[in-house]
């Protein structure tokens, strides 16, 4: 069971841990081998198309068979996919149509839906995955580093951390169509009681992208003495959700006001082999493509003390060490490419933007710490019992067994 409170690492307040305001978590995906996941979709199906036409030695190599998945390895369907199930040594048919997910923090990339090339999918978070869910992603903690705690996406997360620390995931809601929140029981009253009725899972979830902190405990998130600080800081972290969301939903995509917005000034070439940031002329020169104005604040972005800009970058441009399926990767730089880097820029200089806001925040909650574990220990909140740790039960639909077999639910 986790501890009910923490030091922030900056020696800030004691907070309430997110483990145990958020109960129920997810570790990382494990995809077992590389090549499931790309930068472009085309690349995919291209790397399945190889697969399925090889044979023999060749086929084997290229699968890289682990000890949870060889092609011989009987799995059921990833929850909500229509994907075969019969074993891969078999498999002749098209390519499944890859899927959107987040790669690592802001990183949207594609992935092969099918669980017979995927060691460890995590069927926990595909059941709750539909247009209701948001997924809050944890980063992992390094001393000192600046950046956000957490992040928020609609899209599956993959979990990954640019540091090598795995945080975990955790959905806002336990059950598809947005039912029963991932909160620990009987908090929405407490802080209904205290902030008013307009509380909702929500806005509690606003409220942690605005004033999560990093401990070495775990995340830890403080809770303000008063209703308007809470007002302000559930206003704040409503902005950085709507930036996050990035267009999703009916969103507005993120927008930088006019003067401000990145342009390509060069194009950039077929095999870009260098980024680098010109700090006097804001100018992000990718090889002797030109992209300005970039604000200082997008370039030093950081994530677990990993610049993201450069994290981006390097994963579709590394070719050296490439093998097998992985190496299957578009020719030249494609325009899709930098369509995303501009979105990028734009999210994070945004989101830098707002980091004043949150550290005034951080600031006011360590002068005037609110309700802690104490408070909800004598309210019933805490310790939170363990099935709220667990996942729902939602199979309320057949999924389809190993080799066309449906499960007995």
């Amino acid at each position: 069971m986790a501890a009910p409170a923490a030091a922030g690492s900056d020696g800030g307040p004691r907070g309430l841990l997110l483990d145990d305001l958020m109960p129920w978590s997810v570790r990382p995906l494990r995809t077992g081998r590389p090549w499931v996941t790309a930068p472009d979709a085309a690349s995919l199906r291209a790397r399945w198309d190889r697969l399925v036409r090889a044979s023999g030695e060749e086929r084997e190599r290229l699968f890289a068979p682990t000890r949870a998945r060889t092609q011989h390895t009987a799995v059921t369907a990833l929850p909500g996919r229509s994907g075969a199930t019969g074993r891969f040594a078999r498999e002749s048919g098209p390519c499944p149509e890859p899927v959107r997910v987040l790669h690592g923090p802001f990183d949207e990339q594609w992935l092969l839906p099918d669980h017979r090339l995927i060691d460890v999918a995590r069927p926990e978070l595909w059941r709750v995955a539909d247009d209701h869910q948001l997924f809050l992603v944890e980063h992992g903690r390094v001393p000192q580093d600046p950046g956000p705690a957490v992040s928020v996406t609609t899209l599956l997360p993959d979990g990954h951390s640019p540091a090598g620390r795995p945080g975990r995931v955790r959905p806002l809601y336990r059950r598809p169509g947005g039912l029963e929140p991932n909160l620990a029981p009987g908090l929405l009253a407490v802080l209904r009681a205290r902030y008013g009725d307009a509380v909702t899972a929500e806005s509690v979830l606003a409220w942690i992208l605005a004033a999560a902190r990093p401990s070495p405990a775990g995340c830890v998130v403080a809770l303000p003495a008063d209703t308007a600080r809470w007002s302000a800081g559930v206003a704040l972290g409503r902005e950085l959700l709507r930036l996050q969301l990035r267009g999703a939903r009916g969103a507005e995509r993120p927008r930088l006001p006019g003067g401000q917005r990145p342009y390509v000034r060069a194009a950039v070439p077929p095999d870009p082999a260098l980024l680098s940031y010109d700090a006097g002329e804001r100018v992000l020169h990718l090889g002797s493509g030109r992209i300005s104005p970039v604000p200082a604040g997008a370039w030093e972005f950081r994530v677990s003390g990993v610049r993201v800009l450069e994290l981006w970058f390097g994963r579709r441009t590394a070719v050296s060490g490439a093998a097998g399926l992985e190496a299957v990767r578009p020719r030249a730089w494609p325009q899709e490419w930098t369509s995303e880097l501009l979105e990028l820029i734009t999210l994070l200089a945004l989101l830098a933007g707002l980091r004043p806001r949150q550290e005034e925040l951080a600031h006011a909650l360590a002068a005037g710490p609110g309700p802690g574990a104490e408070e909800l220990r004598a309210a019933g909140v805490l310790p939170v019992a363990e099935a709220a740790r667990r996942p729902a039960s939602v199979l309320d639909h057949q999924e389809e067994g190993p080799d066309g077999q449906f499960a007995l639910l």
